[in-house]
Parts: structure tokens; sequence; C-alpha cells
């Protein structure tokens, strides 16, 4: 089964198996990938207000766990995504 099976079978908006798959499509073999949400609206051509609404729908649904990160010196950076869906060497 494919990393995106899961996801396909699930009843998320569109938005968020959108997202999903952007996100599996930036992850590296551990299943983990960090863009901004300005970049992952430009690309998916949605909202950025949309992207967080579809981040949170995985979140929930428990496709997604989502780690806050921070530059050295103490600025927000983008967030950390991790896919629960991804197996290593996919």
């Amino acid at each position: 089964m494919g990393r995106l099976e899961n996801i396909y079978r699930s009843d998320l908006p569109k938005r968020a198996v959108l997202v999903y798959m952007y996100l599996s499509d930036r992850a590296g073999l551990e299943g983990q990938c960090f863009p901004s949400v300005p970049t992952i609206a430009r690309q998916t051509k949605l909202s950025e207000a949309t992207v967080h609404r579809a981040i949170k729908d995985l979140e929930k649904e428990g496709f997604l766990y989502v780690t806050g990160r921070q530059r050295p010196n103490g600025a927000d950076s983008s967030n950390l995504y991790t896919l629960t869906d991804a197996e290593p060497g996919w």
C-alpha cells in the first residue's frame, strides 16, 4: 500500500487531500518536510487560510503531526510536518 492510499480512502475535504499530497511530494524518506504556509499556498493555488484549515483537518484525523521550529535567534520558522502514513524507504 502506498503512502497516499489512506488519504484517498478518507472523507477529508479536497483541500486537505491536496495539501497532504503536496507535503508527501516534498517529504523525505522519514516523511518530514518544512515548507512555509505561504509556499504551500502559492504552489497549490490555495489561500493561506485554506492551507491552515487543511493542516488542521489533517492533524485532527491523525494524518499529520506539526512541530513548531525556531531559528537560532529565537524567531519563529516554518513548521516541521511529519506525515504519519510515511514509511522509511518510500
